[in-house]
């Protein structure tokens, strides 16, 4: 198989051209060049916010395409009609916030079909869900069934440069009292960049198109299950304090940002943690244990020292003193 990956040196991108390379594909990858080029992979550079950032593709084929662009639909766009008649499927890392929040009633439960949030391919950065749905219509339009779209939710793993799971991993390492916002058996659902790739590949390759919502099933992990694989994975130093929504929301820490990963109860938490992903387990993903995941997270930050950082999302994570703040109050 030859696969071509636009981008491919960042998080998601890093695990989809690993997992070709070890199944033995000839990897071709356009990059701005920011990271290093990965060994075994044909790198081409093209920045694809520039008129002429596709340049390095105006010749090749390839039986596959893999995307992972969030930002102005209009880069989908371009790459996509420039290689409609040379590229044999292409796939594209979506997301589930495409999905129109709230949900409106009688929504719940359909899945991917779903009500999805208004955007087209020509439009400009906007907002995430918006940008997300864009660059699937112009997939759409270009691939029609040979179009693969893979809605992702929360990805966790190695290489993650969001700093979800390496901020819980930092701060366990620390040690000590630990704000751990509950309930502990809040349900967790995300997929792992490795499982996300190794799915991605099969079902491109074998010509699977359409949408899919690509999360390891509701309650795959909890809270309880996410922070102790933290605290053991670390040092087994750290002691977690429960603490209830309400005190939380009381004491002004933000959800998602201050405390990545989690969601109180309610209707924003249904919507990230409680996706119907049937289909994609019917279509084959397999999803590993928190407890690896977490694991292999942490030994990844120990060989490079830091997590890095995506420069256009915002650094999550609770400050130190705002944390001991509300541990005062349990």
């Amino acid at each position: 198989m030859r696969l071509l990956m636009l981008g491919g040196t960042g998080f998601v991108g890093r695990a989809v051209v690993a997992e070709a390379l070890a199944l033995g594909w000839e990897v071709t990858a356009l990059h701005r060049g920011r990271h290093a080029d990965t060994p075994g992979v044909r790198s081409l550079r093209g920045d694809r916010t520039s008129p002429d950032g596709l340049t390095a593709l105006a010749g090749g084929e390839w039986d596959l395409a893999v995307d992972t662009w969030s930002a102005a639909p209009t880069a989908v766009r371009d790459a996509t009609r420039l290689l409609a008649d040379r590229v044999g499927h292409f796939a594209y890392v979506s997301s589930r916030s495409v999905y129109a929040f709230p949900r409106p009633e009688g929504a719940v439960g359909r899945a991917e079909r779903s009500p999805v949030v208004e955007a087209g391919p020509d439009d400009l950065a906007t907002t995430y869900p918006r940008d997300k749905r864009g660059a699937e219509i112009a997939v759409e339009r270009a691939f029609g069934d040979r179009g693969l779209l893979a809605r992702a939710g929360l990805i966790l793993g190695p290489h993650e440069d969001i700093g979800r799971l390496p901020w819980w991993l930092e701060r366990t390492r620390r040690g000590g009292d630990v704000l751990a916002p509950g309930p502990p058996d809040l349900p967790l659902q995300y997929i792992d960049a490795r499982d996300l790739a190794a799915w991605l590949l099969d079902a491109a390759r074998r010509g699977l198109g359409g949408a899919y919502d690509v999360v390891a099933e509701p309650g795959h992990a909890t809270m309880e299950s996410l922070l102790r694989a933290c605290v053991r994975a670390t040092g087994g130093g750290a002691r977690l304090r429960w603490a209830d929504p309400e005190v939380i929301e009381a004491a002004g820490v933000e959800p998602w940002s201050e405390l990545p990963v989690w969601l109180p109860p309610g209707d924003l938490h249904t919507m990230m943690h409680g996706a119907d992903v049937a289909k994609a387990l019917a279509a084959g993903l397999r999803c590993r244990p928190v407890e690896e995941t977490v694991a292999d997270t942490w030994e990844w930050l120990r060989q490079v020292g830091a997590a890095p950082q995506r420069p256009d999302r915002p650094r999550v994570g609770l400050a130190p003193e705002r944390e001991a703040a509300v541990l005062r109050t349990l």
